[in-house]
């Protein structure tokens, strides 16, 4: 089963809203899906994207691949970069050699 992060439309005519879901990528744009990360509003100006920032790291953790637009609608909510940030911590932090305690 391969699971993608992606739009499904709400809203009404001339007034879309988007919830941004995990779902199968088997079904349908408005079909089932397992879970709500969040909203987004094109209309909405400032505050157009509401997202749960842990959910959707743990499900791209798992292994789900988000479209080409969810991805940039989660760049510009800024979780990539943090996201990109914490990896290249951690691999510095492991790569890192400790000094012996006599030298300094």
């Amino acid at each position: 089963m391969a699971v993608k992060i992606r739009l499904r439309r709400e809203g009404r005519k001339k007034t879309p809203m988007y919830r941004i879901v995990v779902a199968d990528s088997q079904s349908p744009r408005d079909g089932r899906f397992i879970e709500i990360l969040g909203q987004y509003q094109p209309r909405g100006g400032e505050n157009a994207i509401n997202l749960d920032t842990e959910r959707v790291n743990y499900w791209l953790n798992v292994g789900a691949q988000p479209t080409d637009t969810v991805r940039s609608l989660i760049r510009r909510a800024g979780i990539l970069k943090a996201r990109h940030e914490a990896r290249l911590a951690a691999k510095l932090q492991s790569a890192a050699v400790a000094l012996p305690s006599g030298e300094a």
